[in-house]
């Protein structure tokens, strides 16, 4: 299991702040990036690696990402 014990959670500014259905990202970890839900900041979070991370939100960026082509 992943010690998240010093965290730094942040939501993106594109949430904003009406308490709707985001994610809260944790950066600061050495090789790991953490995600959780922002409505149960209590409750689990998943750890990603760093590196698979950056992959992740660049494919996003890059409008490379499809999750219904995942689906198969």
């Amino acid at each position: 299991m992943t010690d998240l014990t010093g965290a730094v959670w942040r939501k993106t500014s594109r949430s904003g702040g009406n308490g709707g259905n985001c994610v809260e990202v944790a950066d600061n970890l050495p090789g790991i990036v953490a995600v959780r839900d922002s409505k149960h900041s209590a409750g689990p979070a998943l750890a990603f690696p760093a590196e698979v991370w950056g992959s992740f939100v660049s494919a996003i960026k890059a409008e490379r990402f499809h999750p219904d082509e995942a689906r198969s």
